[in-house]
C-alpha cells in the first residue's frame, strides 16, 4: 500500500483517450461507502458524473481544470445540508431492517444524537456532515492507488455555481469536493517527474509514550 501511496500524485495532466473500467470504479466507489462516519450516519452522497455536457459546465467554476473534462469520472462529494429527524431514522431504520428488527440500546443512541444535533444551526450540521466526506474522499483516494487509477481531490471551485449545474440545494445537499478520475498523461504532466515532498518524520509527528 505505501507503494501505491508513494506512486500517486495529484493528476494535472490526464490522458482522456483512457478510460477507468468499470471494475475498478465500482471499487472504489465502494471503498468510500464503507469508509467510517460519525454515528454510522453517512452524511453524504456522492454523484459520479461521465456526462461530457455537465463537466463541461463545471470545468470554467472549478478554475478550469483541465482533469474535470480530461478524466472520465467526476465524483462530486456533496454533503447534507443539515441533519434531520427523517435523515437520522432513515439511518435507524436501515439499521434495523438488516440486523433483524430494532435495538432499544442503538435507538436510545441515536434519540441522545437526536437531542445534540437537531438543535444546532443549520451551518454547525453541514460542516460536521462535510468533515466525514472528507474521510470517504481519503478511502477513495487510497483505494484509486491501489487500483492505479489517478486522481486529483479539488476543492478549488465554485461550491454555490457547481450546486447550481446539478441542482443540489434543492435535493438539500451542498458540494465540497471534487475528484476526477483517470489516468496520467505521461508526455504532458509538468508534476509527475517531480519527487514527492513531505515533512520528516522529526518535523511532522509526536509521539506522547
Amino acid at each position: 500500500m505505501l507503494d501505491k501511496l508513494n506512486w500517486r500524485y495529484a493528476t494535472k495532466k490526464m490522458d482522456p483517450a483512457k478510460k477507468v473500467p468499470e471494475d475498478k470504479l465500482n471499487k472504489i466507489l465502494d471503498a468510500i461507502r464503507l469508509a467510517p462516519t460519525s454515528s454510522g450516519t453517512q452524511p453524504f452522497e456522492v454523484l459520479v458524473i461521465t456526462n461530457d455536457d455537465i463537466r463541461q459546465k463545471i470545468r470554467p467554476v472549478a478554475w478550469d481544470q483541465a482533469q474535470i473534462t480530461e478524466g472520465s469520472h467526476l465524483l462530486v462529494f456533496a454533503a447534507w445540508d443539515n441533519y434531520t429527524e427523517d435523515r437520522i431514522d432513515a439511518v435507524t431504520a436501515q439499521m434495523a431492517q438488516e440486523r433483524g428488527g430494532e435495538n432499544p440500546m442503538l435507538s436510545q443512541y441515536y434519540d441522545k444524537l437526536k437531542a445534540t444535533y437537531l438543535p444546532r444551526e443549520a451551518q454547525v450540521n453541514f460542516e460536521h456532515a462535510a468533515r466525514q466526506a472528507y474521510i470517504a474522499l481519503g478511502f477513495a483516494l487510497a483505494a484509486a492507488a491501489e487500483l492505479e487509477v489517478d486522481s486529483t481531490p479539488m476543492e478549488g471551485f465554485d461550491p454555490d455555481k457547481v450546486d447550481g449545474i446539478l441542482g443540489l440545494r434543492e435535493q438539500g445537499l451542498r458540494s465540497v469536493v471534487l475528484l476526477p478520475l483517470g489516468y496520467r498523461d505521461e508526455s504532458g504532466d509538468w508534476l509527475l517527474p517531480m519527487k514527492k515532498v513531505r515533512k520528516p518524520d522529526e518535523r511532522f509527528l509526536r509521539r506522547i509514550d
